[in-house]
């Protein structure tokens, strides 16, 4: 995967069974309202990995173990194409110990991988999240008009385990 640019940030998917941990973020917050994956900055100079749990341990309580980056996602604002606003570094975790804690970020609730709330969700997690639960590795792009306001394109690569790759999915959303 290739190293982003635009804002560093993480996404860490908890996975307890076949239940999924998401957050729906306060209102006042960036994505208020919407339920995500916890995540947020890579602060300077710390590695995706310890951003990765580091944000996770602030915004659940829970110390996530042995994660696997999975997946690289640009998120693209404005209409534009040439630079991502953020780039995610896509993290899945089966280990975890703590307490469950609710915080400033959100409300904290396990969903089934099989029922997500795609209508309360960012636009682009319907296209990209069920990679993350098959732990297929990939790079996608997400190209919102606005402030990240309408999905107007997206593209997937799939990335094997010999580095090659190949596109399953560029599309314009219906």
């Amino acid at each position: 995967m290739t190293r982003g640019t635009g804002i560093p940030a993480t996404l860490s998917f908890v996975l307890k069974g076949d239940k999924v941990l998401l957050l729906k973020k306060s209102k006042g917050l960036f994505g208020e309202e919407k339920w995500n994956v916890p995540g947020g900055k890579i602060r300077p100079g710390e590695n995706p990995e310890n951003g990765a749990i580091r944000e996770t341990l602030e915004e659940t309580g829970l110390r996530v173990k042995n994660l696997e980056q999975v997946g690289l996602v640009h998120f693209y604002k404005n209409m534009r194409r040439d630079v991502p606003e953020w780039t995610g570094y896509v993290f899945v975790s089966r280990e975890f110990s703590g307490t469950l804690t609710e915080g400033r970020e959100g409300i904290l609730k396990w969903f089934s991988i099989h029922d997500l709330p795609f209508d309360d969700m960012w636009e682009d997690d319907q296209y990209w999240s069920r990679l993350v639960f098959e732990r297929k590795k990939f790079e996608a792009w997400f190209y919102y008009s606005g402030e990240f306001e309408k999905l107007i394109d997206h593209r997937i690569k799939r990335i094997d385990s010999g580095n090659n790759s190949q596109t399953i999915e560029a599309r314009q959303p219906r």
